[in-house]
């Protein structure tokens, strides 16, 4: 038995929206939770699930910029559509995954797709903000599209407990996403009854949201719907009773130790860039998305 990370405190999600067709509950940053205390992981908003009736005119968030970090969008319901001013696009549904590296800095913006707007429908993903180490801050935008066939999927009990693994290496299975600092990334859907021990490397910070459902700690402490759980970083292992059949993510990597300095859609390592990152973009160095 390997030892167990401990938990450290549990996040409540705060209600939100982002742009004309993103309801959201944020468990990070929060009063509990600040940018940065869950290294590398910077930001997680959980969108939805929200019905949509039919439209003609698409929802979601216009064209807005980024640098210094990467976003992670995790579908689970609906179609979203990307595209960047660095020349990528995309869409993705159900399963899918979109990991979009700024880097230097890019304009993009990101939608329901038409065909979803159209039809109306379900709509639930997650959106994590991801921290680049300072080497790689300035890195060449890239977009990496990560369809739900190329995600490996491991059994974790005879119940149909089981792990996708999106980023990381996991019970022999490696994750298909590039990522510029050590992360392992699960998508689990577990079962009621199950005791899950999810092996997690030594100093790696971790934590364990819970989309739907509920489970229960060591310590005997149970973690509803939206709420975020935030584990040590010493110990190799967490574990947890699955109380009701659960959607959860888990998320763990190696800290990044280095200053923060954040201002909207920049995040870097000292107010003078992120001076240097608004006059850039204003003065279209990030490039122009028509």
């Amino acid at each position: 038995m390997e030892a167990l990370k401990s938990v450290v405190l549990i996040g409540k999600s705060n209600p939100a929206q982002v742009g004309d067709g993103f309801f959201i509950r944020r468990p990070m940053p929060s009063a509990a939770i600040g940018l940065g205390d869950i290294s590398p992981f910077l930001l997680l908003d959980h969108a939805g699930p929200t019905a949509f009736a039919p439209a003609k005119q698409r929802r979601g968030v216009d064209v807005h910029p980024h640098r210094g970090f990467e976003t992670v969008t995790i579908v689970y319901e609906g179609e979203l559509e990307h595209r960047d001013s660095s020349g990528s696009s995309g869409k993705i549904s159900a399963g899918d995954v979109q990991w979009m590296t700024a880097g230097a800095g890019v304009v993009h913006e990101e939608k329901h797709s038409q065909a979803f707007t159209e039809r109306g429908g379900t709509l639930e993903m997650i959106q994590l903000w991801v921290n680049l180490p300072a080497k790689h801050k300035m890195t060449t935008p890239k977009y990496q599209e990560i369809l739900a066939a190329h995600i490996p999927s491991v059994s974790l009990s005879d119940k149909g407990t089981f792990a996708r693994v999106i980023a990381g290496t996991f019970e022999g299975h490696t994750g298909p996403a590039f990522t510029f600092s050590p992360i392992l990334m699960l998508d689990l859907r577990a079962k009621s009854g199950d005791l899950l021990e999810i092996p997690v490397d030594e100093g790696y910070n971790t934590s364990l949201y819970v989309l739907k459902g509920s489970v229960q700690t060591e310590d005997q402490r149970k973690i509803k719907e939206a709420e975020l759980i935030k584990f040590t970083a010493t110990g190799r292992a967490i574990r947890f009773e699955v109380l009701e059949d659960s959607k959860l993510l888990l998320l763990a990597g190696e800290p990044i130790q280095e200053p923060i300095s954040s201002y909207g859609p920049f995040v870097m390592n000292t107010k003078m860039e992120i001076q240097q990152a608004i006059a850039d973009f204003q003065s279209g160095k990030m490039g122009i998305l028509e």
